[in-house]
């Protein structure tokens, strides 16, 4: 009961990547606040010190975008080949390091585990500094950081928040989630790998598949059955597993794009500790579900966002480079495509404001996540259209043939995070009020 009173006051009083776990007030000395008196101004001034001694300054406007120079990926991933993923990925965990050793990681995080303490301002200021910044990718991280941390410091026992959180938020431990099964996407209450009890430890059999990053991760958070004749969203329990234990094994899933983002990971008699149980044994739907809601507002606030220009400026200038600019039928589509964009980009916004303030993600994220699909989506069939034959062979014009990831990845937004379906279904039963779907 201790070790419970002391989970929850800590969680009362710190928030994780923007997102406070709940919304009691409570003493900032008890609570890990930090009480710094750094002004936001000295704050800023310090950061962009930092990061003007460790980065070039992106372009200024978009307008800069110039046709033909530079790298014209269009995707929602970076993939590569293997030589060139681990490049980048040493490149992130570099930055990462950087970051956090200067004092610029974690920001609102609790001081005892690593964190800084300081309020939402100064996260949403450091934020906007450093995206003006040529800086490697930090995408390997986000289940890490979005998904998985948020999950460890709300559900996780004291000592393991403090044996992982920081190193995740240093980048020295990527986390995975391991949700979904072959039988079990949309219905995540039908899981079929089990844990079973050992005395002190679990023995976990199973499959998980569409893992992302599985391959890099050091630790995942996995969804197991651990009682057969409990109503099934009673029966599972939550756990975060050592990737690299005895009996995991990843096999990475290649895909129309080329890469291998995703992974499919097997587990034969891995034995998981007790200590490593996310939460109450049978409460692992739950705990699931901080996963999930986090998740979703993880890719609503993000969809469509990469390095450079994003999608929409792209498509923007691809049109004047193939000569349709002056087209009203394409005109009218790019106002219509224009509208989304800037309407997802101040929802993600508000969104993002919310959760600082200190609400939890909820249904809106799904609202987030749907209509972020659905855009990128439409900005890849236009692209299509646009492009014709040019997007069909690798003719090594600039431009083109780099819209083939976007335009074969997209279609994937609808299944990742929920699908459209399920999406669909939280909305209307949840944000409008509509009557529950039937059950067969």
């Amino acid at each position: 009961m201790a070790a419970a009173t002391r989970c929850q006051d800590h969680r009362a009083a710190t928030r994780f990547g923007g997102v406070r776990l709940v919304t009691a007030i409570v003493d900032p000395v008890s609570s890990g606040r930090s009480q710094t008196s750094e002004t936001l101004d000295e704050f800023v001034e310090r950061a962009r010190a930092f990061l003007e001694a460790h980065a070039a300054r992106k372009p200024d406007t978009a307008a800069e975008f110039v046709w033909g120079e530079g790298d014209d990926f269009v995707g929602i991933v970076e993939e590569g080949d293997p030589t060139g993923e681990a490049h980048l990925v040493a490149a992130a965990r570099d930055w990462a390091a950087t970051r956090f050793d200067a004092g610029f990681s974690w920001l609102d995080g609790p001081i005892e585990l690593g964190g800084h303490g300081l309020d939402p301002e100064f996260v949403r200021a450091y934020r906007s500094l450093e995206s003006n910044y040529e800086l490697p990718d930090q995408s390997i991280f986000t289940i890490g950081l979005g998904m998985v941390a948020p999950t460890i410091l709300a559900h996780a026992r004291p000592e393991i928040s403090a044996r992982y959180l920081r190193p995740i938020q240093r980048g020295d431990l990527i986390a995975c989630q391991l949700f979904s099964e072959p039988g079990a996407g949309s219905d995540l209450a039908a899981v079929a790998t089990t844990a079973e009890r050992d005395g002190d430890s679990w023995i976990v059999n199973g499959q998980k598949v569409w893992t992302s990053n599985a391959h890099h991760a050091g630790l995942g958070e996995i969804i197991c059955r651990t009682d057969r004749d409990a109503p099934k969203h009673a029966g599972m329990t939550a756990f975060l597993v050592d990737m690299t234990a005895p009996g995991v094994e990843v096999r990475p899933l290649r895909q129309m794009t080329g890469g291998a983002g995703f992974n499919e990971v097997f587990f034969t008699d891995v034995r998981i500790p007790d200590d490593h149980r996310l939460g109450d044994v049978g409460q692992g739907w739950g705990v699931a579900m901080t996963t999930l809601m986090n998740e979703r507002a993880s890719i609503g606030s993000g969809m469509g966002l990469g390095r450079g220009p994003g999608p929409f400026e792209r498509l923007i200038a691809l049109t004047r480079a193939m000569g349709r600019h002056d087209d009203p039928i394409v005109r009218d589509r790019l106002a219509q495509l224009y509208i989304q964009h800037k309407v997802l980009g101040y929802t993600g916004k508000r969104a993002l404001g919310a959760m600082q303030a200190g609400r939890l993600p909820g249904p809106e994220m799904s609202i987030l996540k749907l209509a972020g699909t659905i855009h990128l989506l439409e900005v890849a069939d236009f692209a299509a259209a646009v492009l014709g034959p040019k997007l069909c062979a690798d003719t090594g014009e600039w431009g083109t043939f780099a819209w083939t990831k976007l335009v074969c990845g997209a279609p994937g937004g609808r299944l990742g995070g929920g699908t459209d379906e399920i999406l669909r279904n939280i909305i209307g039963e949840r944000v409008l009020g509509l009557p529950r779907e039937p059950k067969p």
